[in-house]
């Protein structure tokens, strides 16, 4: 999937939240989950892709995950429960 993307990931529902911006998130997703991605979210666990938006550009994609990490905890998790209400790890479902 090499669209550009931000994505949130999580180690649990309702847990710790990492934000991010990508072109290929299929690939960036699988690096978080074998903890290849050294930082926050290796240290926190978060592998579990519960969020994600694709852009045309990315200079909108990176304008839209300032506009998130720029929000409250309260405001990521209200885009993810309306975008995916059961917490599922949406890795599998990226073609």
């Amino acid at each position: 999937m090499k669209h550009p993307t931000i994505y949130i990931i999580a180690n649990k529902r309702n847990g710790t939240l990492y934000t991010g911006v990508t072109s290929n998130l299929r690939k960036r997703i699988f690096e978080h989950k074998n903890k290849n991605a050294e930082g926050f979210s290796a240290k926190y666990n978060c592998h579990l892709l519960v969020y994600y938006e694709v852009f045309d550009d990315i200079e909108n994609a990176i304008i839209r995950e300032k506009q998130i990490k720029a929000g409250s905890r309260k405001k990521k998790l209200a885009l993810i429960e309306g975008f995916n209400p059961n917490w599922n790890d949406l890795y599998e479902t990226l073609c």
